[in-house]
C-alpha cells in the first residue's frame, strides 16, 4: 500500500509555471505506476498524466501535452508534475494517485488507481 500527500498548489497568473509534488509512503512505491488527475468545480475528475514505475514511459492528456511534465524520484519516494504556460482552464484540485498492478495502458481510468492523496488547489488567473 502507498499513501500520498500532494503539495505545491497555489494561485498563479496565466503563462506562469508551477511544480506540484507528491510525497509517497509505503514499501512498494518504487514498483508502482503513478498518475496525476485533476477536478475542476462542477466537473468530473480527469486524467492529466501518468508515469510507469521506473520513469521510462510517460503518458499525457491531450490538453496538457507539451506543457506539463511528470517525473519521479524513487530514492525520495516522490512524484512531480511540472506545469508550464498555465491557462485558466487548468484551474482545479490536483490529485496524485497510485496505480494497481497490471494497469499498463489504462492510466486514464479512475478505476486503475487504488490510492489517492487529499489534493492540492491550483488556481490560474487570467
Amino acid at each position: 500500500q502507498v499513501q500520498l500527500v500532494e503539495s505545491g498548489g497555489k494561485l498563479v497568473q496565466a503563462g506562469e509555471s508551477l511544480r506540484l509534488s507528491c510525497a509517497a509512503s509505503g514499501r512498494f512505491f518504487s514498483g508502482t505506476d503513478m498518475g496525476w488527475f485533476r477536478q475542476a468545480p462542477g466537473k468530473e475528475r480527469e486524467f492529466v498524466a501518468a508515469i510507469i514505475w521506473n520513469g521510462a514511459s510517460t503518458f499525457y492528456a491531450d490538453s496538457v501535452k507539451g506543457r506539463f511534465t511528470i517525473s519521479r524520484d524513487n530514492a525520495k519516494n516522490a512524484v512531480y508534475l511540472q506545469m508550464n504556460n498555465l491557462e485558466p482552464e487548468d484551474t482545479a484540485v490536483y490529485y496524485c494517485s497510485a496505480a494497481r498492478d497490471g494497469m499498463y495502458g489504462r492510466y486514464t481510468n479512475l478505476q486503475s488507481y487504488y490510492s489517492w492523496g487529499q489534493g492540492t488547489q491550483v488556481t490560474v488567473s487570467s
